[in-house]
């Protein structure tokens, strides 16, 4: 059985790695470190770790025995491209991939730099979404290194938005995700920066998707947008190429 998962963008989760470490603001109040740490407690045997760093290789093959095609975010608790994940189990992850044909699959990352390293080493099936997390500014940098990967569908999550990204350069890109940070920790989102992405991206004809205010409540805070929801999605690629 899948993994269902209440993210909205997504249908399930996998994740062959678990645990990570900081490496930009966006990180300071990572869900999936206070997840790792209640797993563990609940004595979870894949978080015997916590949320050190550890392959899962016999979580590899799992998405092979989903036959619902289904739309499957890849290392929800993790980062494929962590330093630590050696590159030739990051290759087993593409080669699961690209034989379960019949999924999507969504890769995100912080990790920009090892991205652009091992990209050419990586083969990128149809299938395999690429994206990177931008939270501010400062880190836009990592927008330019996906962009020239060999992914057919590439996207940012810039979430949880931690200030104003004006201007951004769209080319290439096929899908923007935006939200507010959650938790007892929360920091504001000002809706301001909201509405400028949607702008950005609605000049730029790229889908937009926005996931939440976020906040201490995040339910009550919702999702509404300009009086709707925006849950707009990639085209698939054959259809990028037909158009």
């Amino acid at each position: 059985m899948a993994q269902g998962s209440g993210i909205e963008w997504t249908e399930s989760t996998w994740n062959p790695v678990t645990g990570c470490t900081k490496i930009s603001p966006g990180c300071k109040h990572c869900y999936a470190e206070r997840m790792a740490e209640r797993l563990q407690a609940m004595g979870q045997a894949n978080y015997v770790n916590g949320f050190d760093l550890t392959l899962q290789p016999h979580m590899l093959e799992l998405p092979l025995g989903w036959k619902k095609p289904q739309t499957i975010f890849v290392n929800s608790m993790s980062d494929l491209f962590h330093k630590d994940v050696p590159l030739d189990y990051v290759q087993r992850v593409f080669d699961v991939m690209t034989r379960a044909h019949w999924h999507r699959f969504q890769v995100l990352t912080k990790r920009a730099d090892r991205l652009a390293e091992l990209n050419p080493k990586l083969e990128w099936a149809p299938n395999i979404w690429m994206g990177v997390s931008v939270e501010t500014d400062q880190y836009r940098c990592r927008i330019d290194e996906l962009r020239p990967t060999g992914a057919q569908t590439k996207f940012l999550s810039l979430e949880p938005l931690l200030g104003p990204l004006h201007d951004l350069n769209l080319a290439g890109i096929d899908w923007v995700i935006v939200g507010g940070e959650s938790g007892p920790r929360s920091r504001p989102m000002d809706p301001e920066w909201v509405t400028d992405l949607l702008d950005q991206c609605q000049r730029a004809k790229v889908p937009f998707f926005f996931k939440q205010w976020g906040g201490k409540n995040k339910k009550k805070a919702g999702r509404v947008l300009e009086g709707r929801t925006w849950n707009q999605m990639p085209p698939d690629p054959s259809e990028r190429r037909r158009a």
